[in-house]
């Protein structure tokens, strides 16, 4: 997802421009290229000495069949290299064609490298164009997870970013310019679609994570983790309503756990006779339940309820003074 054509254009484009024509004189004619059979030389010599070293090792502890982990150590490796030697081989021939696949003739050099630069950059802008709307129609399938649409909106800003670049720098033609604007405008619009679409989805599985979790500091944790995904998409879309609707309601969230949790305090308190402790934590739920971000509705509710648990509780105490003082000598 990394290396897509996009970022390839733009980079190989950045190398083109400072090779200089004494870079190329001084290039050596003959290139290592990357060679599968090198590969496997290698991987057996690894193998083969790790495995030496390992028998020496273990006979040495006085393992008396120490080439069994010796054998099967080489093998682990050997098959490890095997199934692994297609991934390293095509980032290697990737890296080679990047830096070296471009090949400049001796006659009309200067003409010909750029005609085929231009070509490959028309052909990249447009590979880069299909590689972003097919990774955005699979993140828009049922099964998708968010984080698919985050990675399609990290392709979308590495492609405006990298192409903004291009039309500053005056590279580019003015038919070359117009097809980039036109792309430019349909990777904006996916750009949003996905990172809203992730920000909706990514807080939502957060927040619902978030009321699972059994202790209170979790629940305030998880929450807060959900916030900054809203926060972190709304520096990039501070107009969109439906954000400041899930912020409101994720710290709406926030307060009523906070609430909820002075509450059981107090309770606890109340039920151990511990009054005035107990209305000191009927307090601090007070403090949470009339911040901004809870409902009138819910604030109204809640206030009366803990009003008439401290009037309650404040009678209890005044009985408990009472008795006490008439239980000492006069």
């Amino acid at each position: 997802m990394r290396n897509h054509p996009a970022d390839e254009l733009f980079s190989r484009s950045g190398r083109s421009h400072l090779r200089s024509a004494d870079d190329l004189r001084r290039r050596p004619t003959r290139v290592r290229m990357p060679s599968s059979t090198g590969y496997m030389i290698a991987a057996i010599v690894i193998a083969v000495g790790s495995g030496l070293v390992l028998w020496w090792m273990l006979a040495n502890g006085g393992d008396e069949a120490a080439w069994l982990p010796a054998g099967l150590a080489v093998c682990v490796i050997l098959l490890v290299a095997l199934s692994a030697r297609e991934v390293v081989m095509r980032r290697a021939w990737t890296k080679y064609l990047l830096e070296h696949g471009i090949q400049e003739k001796p006659k009309s050099r200067s003409s010909h490298s750029r005609s085929q630069k231009k070509t490959f950059s028309a052909s990249m802008h447009s590979a880069a164009l299909r590689t972003i709307q097919k990774q955005s129609n699979l993140a828009d399938s049922p099964s998708a997870t968010p984080e698919a649409h985050f990675e399609v909106a990290k392709l979308c800003h590495d492609y405006l970013t990298s192409t903004e670049e291009a039309v500053r720098s005056g590279s580019t033609g003015s038919e070359k310019g117009i097809a980039i604007r036109a792309g430019q405008e349909r990777v904006r619009l996916l750009h949003k679609h996905h990172l809203l679409t992730w920000a909706r989805g990514h807080s939502l599985s957060l927040t619902r994570e978030a009321q699972q979790k059994a202790r209170t500091f979790d629940k305030i944790e998880t929450a807060n983790k959900a916030l900054e995904c809203i926060d972190s998409t709304l520096g990039v879309f501070p107009d969109e309503a439906e954000l400041h609707q899930s912020k409101a309601a994720i710290e709406e969230f926030i307060a009523s756990v906070k609430v909820a949790h002075w509450v059981e305090l107090a309770e606890r308190s109340a039920f151990k006779g511990q009054y005035k402790r107990a209305i000191d934590r009927y307090r601090d739920a007070l403090f949470y339940l009339n911040q901004d971000v809870i409902k009138d509705e819910v604030r109204a509710v809640g206030s009366d309820r803990i009003e008439r648990e401290i009037e309650k509780l404040q009678a209890a105490l005044r009985g408990t003074e009472t008795e006490r003082n008439g239980q000492q000598p006069s």
